[in-house]
Parts: C-alpha cells; structure tokens; sequence
C-alpha cells in the first residue's frame, strides 16, 4: 500500500470524451461541476478495470482532479491481482499517481515496476531485472490483460515486474 507515480501525459485514454471533464476545463471553479468530473473519471478507470475482468470485493475508486491522483481501495484474492488494478488506474493519461489502498487475501512479495523509455522492449527490460532477454514472457504474463502483445509496450506506462521465481 501506499502513493505511486504515474507519468500523466502517457496512458490509455478514457477521459477524452467525457462531458463532465470538459466542463470542469471550461468552467473549473463550479464545484459542482468538479464533483461531477471527477466521478465521471473515476467511472471510466472502474469500467477500464472491469473491462481487464480483474476481480475486487468492494473496489472504489475516486479522483481529485486537483491533484490527478486516484485512490483506489477493496479487497483483491492476490499481490498480482492487486498491482495489476493499480496500474489500471494509474496508466491513464492525466493521472499524476494512485494512493494504493487494496488489501490483499493472500499477500506475497510485490513486483518492482518499471517506467518504459523509449526503444525499451521487453527483452531489453528482462535482461535489465532478470539477467536474461529471453525471460520477457514472465514480464508480458505479468502485465496481462492490460499487455495484448509483447511488443506494444509505449514510453511512459508502469509495467510491473514480478520477483524471479
């Protein structure tokens, strides 16, 4: 548990069609209109999350567009499950960091993370953690289902980087 920092001008897009956010950017001093905006964006990473099929008991979340930051809490059955409903969160464009406050079923050792660059490639990225290039499918397994293929991995999104077994 705790804060972790996100690059906000990379990620997936789920706020741009929102009414509720556009208001707030043309008029952001009507609280009401903020209260609006940052339910609407904290339902669009619970639709992203519940779209991955990541399972949580009682997972909220919400967003304070001040900050950028999302809090995200609930219980989850493991430490892969929960790292991966963080970065949900958390790799979505505008988002600054997530207050992690999951508890897990069964805790066990977390995963280290890692910032993509540009010209990483997963390879690159298991030689770096693993010693061994050839051990990118352990990184890519890790960051399904957010990961569709090992090599659509962007510059500026957290992947998570599990202990080697």
């Amino acid at each position: 548990m705790g804060m972790i920092s996100f690059l906000k001008e990379a990620g997936e897009k789920l706020f741009g069609k929102s009414p509720e956010i556009a208001a707030v950017v043309a008029e952001p001093s009507n609280a009401e209109k903020v209260a609006a905006a940052n339910a609407a964006a904290a339902n669009a990473i619970g639709s992203y999350i519940r779209a991955q099929n990541l399972p949580a008991d009682q997972l909220t979340i919400t967003f304070d567009g001040a900050t950028q930051f999302v809090t995200v809490a609930g219980t989850v059955a493991d430490q892969a499950t929960k790292e991966k409903i963080v970065l949900c969160c958390g790799n979505v464009q505008n988002v600054a960091g997530v207050n992690d406050q999951i508890e897990t079923s069964q805790p066990a050792d977390a995963s280290q993370y890692h910032l993509v660059e540009r010209g990483d490639t997963l390879s690159a990225i298991a030689k770096k953690f693993y010693g061994n290039a050839n051990a990118y499918p352990t990184i890519f397994e890790a960051n399904k289902p957010m990961l569709s293929d090992p090599d659509k991995i962007y510059p500026g999104q957290l992947l998570r980087i599990p202990p080697q077994a």
